[in-house]
């Protein structure tokens, strides 16, 4: 969904409407919404460690409902009573509060059954809003909605056996829902919740890997199939990717899991496109065979197809399906599954339709999978190798011969290090015959046909780094280096604590209650989206970050100024769940999970502050449990103003240290790799 949307219904925090109907009321009673551990450190705003800590530490946490003694559940209005008393925040929306009804109102495996149902009824009063608001006033709803929403979805994909209906007055909550955020906003944010939920059991592609393949493989296409949809996150993107002309765009979709090819199916209809969605898995029982036309025109083949199928599946029907059509490269064998994968791709494809399909890493060079490679990359198929994450997976890029054409003398590999979106420069250049940039390159074709005929980019590339720099990268790594040295405060070792140490402890809650320091959190709820270079707003100011305090570094973000946001002044003890520092920064906004202590400068000196609240989060280092409950739980010795200023220059000068630290071992990391790889690549030798 998009971002905009998921926030407007995430940030609509009405807990109860002022006046609930009698159903709404019904459904209240009868159906009490549950929340796990996850669920109520999103509500809260802290980590899940935080929640396990306040069942062990408080009698009164509200105990389990249901679940399992591993994910035990937890009644949401218990919960909500448990944290207005204790005093913490907590922002349930209405979405929120839908979604815990409708995973009270079934078990967890049967929650995609309920959620397509959801789905169906929304698509329903999408396509028939008359005929809800008439059946909603029907005294006999749970008899006669079953038939009306059956009857304006019949398109949606079937699912087998006996299904149970939910409750009318849960869908009178989901239908109030969808007045205010639109039944597609309303849909996406429910099928969200779904995927958080369900996690392990669903292989989601990365939006910014499924924004580049359909990017690279659908541009013009009208056509678009994705044979192992999932969810339908690529045929989405495909849709997308069309700009103004996204409604005529033909998306088709199948998928092995029944209830996910309908909320896949569910998600595109819901979005006015033209889409078709059929349950069944793809190699053993293709829902769009290549011989059989898919529309009215007479069609049989699409214009480009996008996949990420699922990786190591050793049962995927090699025994059933030998001597298939569609095995134009080779026999896959049988642990090359992913190969299979790509021929049945490429057999939908019209003759010069490009194919977009994520691989496992090891398919570019497994030797079980050589000859079909071999046969790709003979026929001019295989395209292009990219790989977009360490360790994989890889993208690959290929067209559809068209007869007579000249087949291509190479392909292109490249490695996107840290952003997908890098490779998509060198595969413009290699479409347009010019040489990648880089992190790119062309390799001739001849020169993979070998005995292993491995395609993977790491192969092929040369380091990445230039050991030019070697050089300058061993100046940078001794100037950090004995830079160390003179951050090493003089600290005397004494045999017992130091005199009036133990005089006086506070809190820094007691503190902040005798006027000695102020606290603010930030009531930034997300980071802000990044401004393009020149494009700042105008007025536009500086945003800290969890990131920059932790570095040490400028602010790294800008936003527009916005009425009840706090700004840090220099001076201010700014801390986040790992590390606390005093700022030299004046006027930046504070940005989300940062907490801001202002002290009394005639009374509290900063820096020793900053020592204490940075011992608290775990010195330096990550802190599950830490929040800002344990910030105000710190405990600070009251000494002498003068004294504290010199403990506070030891604490300035350890933390420079630690940031030092950081500094050298990064330089010298650079350091060793440059020189490593000049060593194995010639372009470095040792003197003498």
């Amino acid at each position: 969904m998009s971002h905009d949307a998921q926030a407007d219904i995430t940030a609509d925090t009405s807990a109860r409407p002022a006046a609930a109907s009698p159903i709404e009321a019904a459904v209240e009673a009868a159906v009490e919404a549950t929340v796990n551990a996850g669920d109520i450190a999103r509500l809260a705003d802290v980590g899940r460690a935080a929640v396990s800590n306040w069942r062990r530490r408080y009698e009164d946490f509200p105990q389990p409902v249901g679940g399992t003694a591993s994910s035990p559940l937890f009644s949401l209005p218990e919960v909500e009573a448990w944290l207005r008393r204790n005093g913490k925040s907590f922002e349930v929306s209405q979405g929120d509060r839908v979604w815990q009804r409708l995973r009270a109102s079934a078990d967890d495996l049967r929650l995609g059954e309920v959620l397509g149902d959801v789905g169906a009824f929304l698509l329903y009063t999408l396509r028939d809003p008359d005929g809800w608001k008439r059946l909603s006033a029907a005294s006999d709803l749970a008899v006669r909605l079953p038939r009306a929403v059956a009857r304006a979805t019949a398109d949606l994909p079937r699912r087998g056996g006996d299904a149970t209906p939910v409750e009318p007055g849960v869908l009178r909550l989901v239908a109030g829902m969808a007045e205010r955020h639109g039944a597609a906003g309303a849909f996406e944010f429910l099928c969200e919740r779904y995927a958080e939920a369900h996690s392990r059991r669903l292989a989601l592609t990365r939006p910014d890997v499924a924004a580049l393949m359909t990017r690279l493989a659908c541009a013009g296409a009208r056509t678009v199939l994705d044979p192992a949809c999932g969810m339908g996150t690529l045929l989405l993107d495909a849709a997308a990717g069309a700009g103004g002309a996204a409604d005529e765009v033909r998306l088709l979709g199948q998928d092995a899991n029944e209830t996910v090819a309908l909320l896949a199916a569910l998600r595109l209809l819901l979005r006015g496109r033209d889409a078709r969605v059929v349950p069944g898995d793809a190699l053993r029982h293709d829902a769009f065979p290549p011989d059989r036309p898919i529309d009215a025109l007479g069609d049989a083949l699409v214009d480009a197809v996008v996949c990420d199928p699922p990786f190591n599946e050793r049962a995927w029907g090699h025994e059933d399906l030998v001597g298939d059509p569609r095995w134009q490269y080779g026999m896959p064998p049988r642990g090359e599954p992913e190969l299979a994968w790509v021929q049945h791709c490429l057999a939908h494809v019209r003759p010069g339709g490009l194919v977009a399909i994520l691989m496992p890493a090891a398919a570019a060079s497994r030797r079980p999978g050589r000859r079909i490679r071999a046969n790709l990359l003979r026929a001019g198929a295989l395209r292009a190798v990219l790989t977009l994450a360490p360790g994989g997976p890889d993208l690959w890029l290929l067209r559809r011969p068209e007869p007579g054409e000249r087949r291509p003398g190479a392909i292109l590999v490249a490695d996107a290090g840290d952003d997908p979106a890098s490779v998509e420069p060198a595969w413009r250049a290699h479409l347009a015959e010019t040489e990648p940039p880089s992190g790119g390159r062309a390799v001739r074709i001849i020169d993979i046909l070998d005995d292993e005929v491995d395609v993977s980019p790491a192969r092929h590339l040369s380091p990445r780094s230039d050991t030019q720099g070697f050089p300058a990268a061993r100046e940078r790594f001794r100037e950090a280096a004995a830079a160390l040295a003179g951050d090493v405060p003089d600290l005397e070792v004494l045999t017992g604590a130091a005199a009036g140490w133990d005089a006086s402890w506070a809190t820094v809650a007691e503190m902040a209650r005798s006027g000695l320091v102020a606290i603010r959190h930030s009531t930034l709820r997300a980071l802000p989206a990044d401004v393009p270079d020149g494009e700042t707003p105008e007025g536009g100011v500086p945003v800290l970050t969890a990131d920059d305090v932790a570095a040490g570094a400028a602010p790294s973000r800008r936003m527009p100024p916005a009425p009840g946001l706090v700004a840090v002044r220099r001076g201010d003890v700014v801390a986040s769940a790992v590390t606390a520092r005093v700022v030299t920064v004046e006027g930046a906004l504070l940005g989300p999970h940062l907490s801001l202590f202002r002290v009394d400068p005639d009374k509290v000196d900063p820096e020793f502050l900053a020592g204490f609240l940075r011992y608290a989060a775990g010195g330096g280092r990550p802190h599950l449990g830490s929040s800002r409950v344990e910030a105000r739980r710190a405990r600070v010795p009251q000494l002498p103003l003068d004294v504290q200023r010199t403990y506070g220059t030891a604490f300035r000068r350890l933390l420079a240290l630690e940031d030092g630290l950081r500094e050298a071992a990064a330089a010298g990391e650079a350091l060793a790799r440059l020189g490593v790889e000049g060593l194995v690549d010639g372009r470095l030798r040792p003197r003498g």
